[in-house]
């Protein structure tokens, strides 16, 4: 529950060197933005502190010199690729990023489809963003990309695509998710700058791995956890250590990518002026971590989360055994096992003690609130009802719904909604809460604690319902479930 990351001294640091960066190159620069700019619970659950919104945050202070391009390729569009989170297609996520962005004072100057063939999905998506006023643009595939390095560069590679119009110094190319090709976009505009007459420059700022921390760190084994689907691997950049004798850290791709960027950036501006993926790189994360061991505790939590994440996946058919196996090997890295999450412990045992479905949350004291199934109510239902008790100081034989309340419910859901499940999620308890606190001052005070669940740790012994899933991480709380469906 306490902080490990300094957010005031990140959002000041951090736009200070981006302002650098864009004065090295003739005030002109192209940064391409990995990860979430908003909504980037990853960084807050391994960085305690770090607000999810840190980055939008960080980049208002320099929103009168930032324009955005949102980037999505064609091939995402063509197979309705969705975004795990959210739950939405990439297409409309382009537009409710765009409205985000626009709601926060940013100029949102231009959509670019990548990939583009003539899908006739991203035809017809094109057509929707300019019946909206949106202009867009489309980036070709270009044959033998990153490594035909003399086609790419020339009139038939990036010269065959369109230019994108921009008028602002800062230049932040983002996307719904990874694959988009912004790294492209980029590199397209410099060659295209170039042939204008425009001095412009490209920098990455993608929060992990984090160059500045040791390789086996959990922080960057964390990220390795989260990325497990991409196979992603942090290594030590050789290419850093060689020109300058220091140690630091990137990720395969950019490191396998680099001398293509290079041949690139030499081929544009007569010499690279980076000597190392992480030069490339205006990352200053590192440096904002006030309290190393409870990032490395937060870290270790996320690193089982992603596996039980994995594990439920695996469950549901929508990863194969490598991304398990994959995490399952970095938790040996760390020489930690599930049994170390404190909450797992405390459900299982509830479980085995009770013989059904249980719950158990590690509550901001430190102390072990658990739960197990009934009739009446879940056992994530029954969790948060006996944690904010516990919290309120209410005594746990209190009924704080009563039984002739629940049950007209469960004759709804079943009778007349024709559900198979009778017990009541944890939105309906939160509902039924809420009608009776205003006579019943026990359930005011219950629903009181609420904000309290924010940072603390839960494991069911059962999969939950996305109803269950959404409740849980809208009070903030960090979840794992066993890969077993409800009975």
């Amino acid at each position: 529950m306490k902080n490990g990351f300094d957010n005031a001294k990140y959002l000041k640091i951090q736009s200070e060197h981006i302002k650098e960066r864009i004065s090295m190159f003739g005030n002109k620069l192209y940064m391409e933005f990995g990860g979430k700019l908003f909504d980037d619970f990853h960084a807050s659950r391994v960085l305690p502190g770090f607000q999810p919104d840190s980055k939008l945050r960080m980049l208002t202070q320099l929103r009168d010199q930032a324009e955005i391009l949102i980037v999505i390729s064609a091939v995402d569009i063509e197979k309705n690729k969705v975004r795990n989170d959210l739950g939405i297609t990439y297409d409309m996520d382009v537009l409710r990023l765009r409205d985000e962005f626009i709601n926060r004072g940013f100029l949102v100057s231009s959509v670019v489809i990548t990939h583009f063939r003539g899908q006739e999905s991203a035809v017809a998506f094109r057509s929707r963003l300019e019946r909206l006023g949106i202009k867009t643009y489309c980036h070709h595939t270009i044959e033998g990309y990153p490594n035909n390095v003399s086609l790419i560069d020339s009139d038939e590679g990036f010269g065959r695509n369109d230019y994108v119009e921009t008028t602002r110094p800062l230049v932040v190319v983002t996307a719904p998710g990874p694959g988009s090709g912004k790294m492209a976009v980029c590199l397209s505009q410099l060659y295209q700058d170039s042939r204008r007459g425009i001095k412009a420059g490209y920098a990455k700022f993608e929060t992990f791995p984090i160059w500045n921390l040791p390789l086996k760190h959990p922080v960057n084994v964390a990220y390795e956890a989260a990325t497990a689907d991409l196979n992603d691997v942090n290594m030590i950049d050789p290419f850093h250590l060689e020109a300058y004798g220091e140690t630091t850290v990137n990720y395969n791709r950019d490191i396998e990518i680099f001398p293509v960027l290079n041949a690139i950036f030499e081929d544009i501006y007569g010499e690279n002026p980076y000597k190392s993926p992480t030069d490339m790189g205006v990352n200053m994360v590192g440096y904002c971590i006030s309290d190393d061991e409870v990032c490395c505790e937060a870290s270790r939590q996320e690193i089982i989360r992603r596996y039980y994440t994995a594990l439920n996946k695996l469950a549901d058919g929508q990863c194969n055994d490598q991304e398990v196996n994959k995490i399952a090997l970095l938790l040996k890295q760390m020489k930690i096992t599930t049994a170390y999450r404190k909450v797992t412990v405390a459900a299982k045992e509830r479980r085995d003690a009770c013989g059904k479905p249980s719950a158990a949350i590690e509550l901001p004291d430190g102390s072990i609130i658990t739960s197990e199934t009934s009739p009446l109510l879940g056992p994530s239902a029954a969790l948060i009802l006996n944690a904010s008790k516990y919290l309120a100081g209410i005594p746990h034989e209190v009924k704080l719904i009563p039984k002739n309340m629940i049950e007209p419910i469960q004759k709804t859901k079943v009778s007349y909604l024709h559900g198979h499940n009778p017990r009541l999620h944890t939105d309906e308890v939160l509902v039924a809460l809420s009608m009776l606190s205003p006579a019943d001052e026990n359930c005011s005070r219950a629903l009181e604690q609420l904000p309290k669940f924010d940072g603390c740790q839960v494991h069911t012994t059962v999969m939950l319902s996305e109803v269950d899933r959404k409740i849980f991480k809208k009070l903030g709380v960090g979840l794992t479930s066993d890969p077993v469906r409800k009975q």
